[in-house]
């Protein structure tokens, strides 16, 4: 009897764990835990006297160079993107990613009047009659940054505005609502935040310079460069730890310096460009990292090595989504351009989503950590030159079929090629 009921017992258990675990491989895909501060939309029920619809436009009327920067950033196609659209409604179209590519409350379609869930993923929805189409389809729009308490917030504080304005102390703030979210968990095993943006920001102490990697950047970075180098700890989701918001450089590397008025025929001022180019710009990919082909010697045997590192970006290359990764090819031909030998290298956040968010490897560049390849060169001399092509990647062919996304624009572009005559 006690044989049966212990039976019982166990066969009742794997029942149990089999109907959770696939319950895990069905469930919605909530990959972080929704912060207080993150949960709900930016309140515009206080708004300055001259602006009415919130639309970029009227913005532009007086800033207009900004909003003609802004009308080429990803930002402003933050709802609009093709790619968004499509993984939005492959993923069953989430309230909670319209919090940060639409955070205005009157670009919500629906009012948020609380959760049903602890965690904020379920939210109660009512009648928002305030909701405007228009302004939804203008995605990061000026407001969403600039709008707070019915005040217009900005670095440089009272200008003689025709609206009131706040002055703040660290623009990266404003990064922080959607680029930061918590995402602890235990059904998540990893820190991974929205996107896979920058994780958290955690007060840490810079690392000892590593004396071998230091030798590298030596051979490949100029002097100027490396006067940047400042080896850092980071998390293992490839986020920089800093001891303030300040230390991140958010706004000092995607928005940079200039010097113009504020509004046409005012005062020359240092302001910032509101570019945003990340990913999807080649050349802002090129400008962080250096990359270098060359002929070795070791005891003797000659040998082609690449050597790449990230010497621009606070965070590992690529960033954003994992869906996106780097590729480097690198090949041997013989005089008559035949392909004698090939080597293909994968950059990438690979991660388990199911039945558990579970990191498994990375080998993305982190900041100042050189990388290399080599490949060794026949001692018969029929190898007459050596290539290497470094592809970036904004998502896989694979995921693009599976969430049926028909893009117009490529998925990936190169953004390094060189070739040596040996």
């Amino acid at each position: 009897m006690q044989k049966r009921s212990r039976n019982i017992i166990i066969v009742t258990i794997i029942i149990a764990l089999t109907g959770y675990l696939a319950w895990r491989f069905v469930r919605p895909m909530n990959i972080f835990i929704v912060e207080e501060k993150f949960a709900w939309p930016v309140d515009t029920s206080k708004v300055p006297d001259i602006l009415q619809t919130l639309h970029a436009e009227e913005c532009g009327n007086c800033h207009t160079e900004f909003y003609k920067e802004w009308k080429t950033a990803m930002h402003s196609r933050a709802w609009t993107d093709p790619y968004f659209q499509a993984d939005w409604q492959f993923d069953d179209k989430q309230d909670i990613c319209r919090l940060c590519h639409t955070p205005l409350d009157r670009q919500q379609p629906h009012k948020i009047l609380g959760y049903r869930d602890k965690n904020k993923w379920n939210p109660i929805l009512g009648d928002n009659p305030g909701f405007d189409p228009a302004l939804q389809h203008q995605g990061i729009t000026c407001a969403v940054c600039h709008l707070r308490e019915g005040k217009i917030i900005g670095v440089l504080g009272n200008t003689n505005a025709p609206h009131p304005v706040k002055k703040i102390d660290d623009p990266n703030q404003v990064c922080m609502r959607c680029h930061v979210v918590a995402a602890e968990s235990w059904g998540t095993f990893v820190k991974f935040p929205p996107c896979g943006t920058v994780a958290e920001i955690r007060k840490s102490t810079a690392s000892p310079a590593d004396q071998a990697d230091l030798k590298v950047l030596t051979g490949l970075l100029s002097p100027e460069e490396l006067k940047q180098y400042s080896p850092v700890q980071t998390g293992k989701s490839g986020e920089i730890q800093v001891n303030d918001t300040k230390s991140l450089g958010c706004v000092q590397c995607h928005m940079p310096a200039i010097n113009r008025p504020l509004v046409e025929g005012g005062p020359i001022r240092t302001a910032r460009q509101h570019l945003w180019r990340g990913g999807h710009d080649p050349e802002m990919v090129k400008s962080a990292f250096k990359a270098k082909l060359s002929l070795e010697t070791d005891n003797g045997k000659q040998k082609v090595r690449f050597t790449i590192v990230n010497k621009g970006a606070a965070h590992f290359l690529p960033t954003g989504t994992p869906d996106r990764y780097l590729t480097v090819q690198m090949r041997l031909y013989d005089k008559q351009g035949k392909i004698l030998d090939e080597r293909n290298e994968i950059l990438i956040r690979k991660v388990m989503w199911r039945p558990f968010i579970i990191d498994l490897w990375d080998t993305r560049l982190q900041r100042w950590k050189p990388r290399s390849w080599d490949m060794k060169l026949p001692d018969d001399k029929t190898v007459s030159s050596a290539e290497v092509i470094v592809t970036y990647h904004l998502l896989n062919e694979k995921r693009r079929k599976r969430i049926n996304y028909q893009n117009k624009d490529p998925i990936a572009y190169e953004v390094f090629r060189q070739r040596i005559e040996l």
